[in-house]
């Protein structure tokens, strides 16, 4: 009989054994990468009271960490294990398109606007006011993977019938950030230069130059800010609360500081719908979203 007992214990040991093993420990730090739209340092600094505000409020220890190319961040978000990113507009698209990454909530800009548009621009200086009068200069784009940096002056010059860039300009290169852009251009090591409109203004109330040398050119449609997506297999749980203290940052007076830090007045709801303005730029530019496979080289 106690032999028998002992079986049946055993067999009780063993089965519940696969239960027990599988049984994963909470997440407790949730990793969320950052594009590097303007100066490493002034970003972070944004976006550090960003992360404090999230791990109190969570309960889970929240990091940012900055990414350090655009184009390479389909790779760097599976391969630096992130939980989530603030993807720009076409990023955010392409990993919407290609890894299923789910859109939470963006932030709303001191003007009241939760998006933002492209600028291509020159020197007042340059003599440049039309498509035609590029040919022949240097341009400054930002990275291959940005909506204002490179999709949409790659449709404006499309669409006036510039198709080889490599024989339409003197030169071209990638700045690597949008202030980068445009400081290239302020200081003559570009003719022309593309930056979304919202880095443009953050520059222009830094630096008296901007309003005194530079001119705007063509201006693009509207796109999503850059907005928190998170990984699709993420727990739904965390998911929630980081959706949910997002959206009521602006509910109390500590939320209200964050935000003031990143230039914001709240956040709001996102979904994959709101990126459709980003694939008719794209589909102007001529890039297919689904076959992009863009690296940095």
């Amino acid at each position: 009989m106690k032999k028998l007992t002992r079986q049946i214990i055993l067999a009780l040991l063993l089965s519940v054994a696969p239960i027990m093993v599988s049984a994963q420990a909470p997440q407790e730090e949730i990793l969320i990468g950052l594009i590097p739209e303007m100066n490493v340092f002034k970003q972070m600094g944004r976006f550090k009271p960003l992360a404090d505000y999230l791990s109190e409020k969570t309960g889970h220890k929240v990091k940012f960490t900055i990414l350090s190319r655009y184009g390479n961040i389909i790779d760097s978000f599976a391969g630096k294990e992130l939980d989530g990113a603030f993807f720009g507009s076409f990023t955010g698209a392409l990993a919407i398109r290609k890894i299923g990454v789910i859109p939470l909530a963006r932030p709303v800009n001191l003007d009241g606007k939760s998006t933002y548009h492209g600028y291509i621009y020159t020197r007042k200086d340059s003599g440049i006011k039309t498509a035609a009068d590029m040919q022949g200069k240097k341009f400054a784009f930002v990275e291959k993977a940005t909506t204002a940096g490179y999709v949409f002056p790659l449709a404006y010059l499309k669409e006036h019938g510039v198709t080889d860039l490599d024989s339409f300009f003197s030169g071209y290169f990638y700045a690597g950030s949008h202030d980068a852009s445009l400081f290239a251009v302020l200081n003559k090591k570009a003719d022309v230069g593309a930056s979304k409109n919202t880095v443009y203004e953050w520059v222009r109330k830094a630096d008296p130059r901007i309003d005194q040398e530079i001119v705007i050119l063509a201006e693009s449609s509207k796109v999503p800010s850059n907005g928190l997506c998170v990984r699709k297999d993420l727990d739904i749980t965390i998911r929630q609360k980081l959706k949910d203290v997002l959206l009521n940052l602006d509910g109390s007076p500590a939320g209200r500081v964050v935000l003031q830090k990143m230039k914001a007045v709240k956040f709001i709801e996102t979904t994959v719908a709101d990126y459709k303005p980003v694939l008719a730029l794209a589909e102007k530019a001529g890039i297919d979203l689904g076959r992009y496979e863009y690296r940095n080289e």
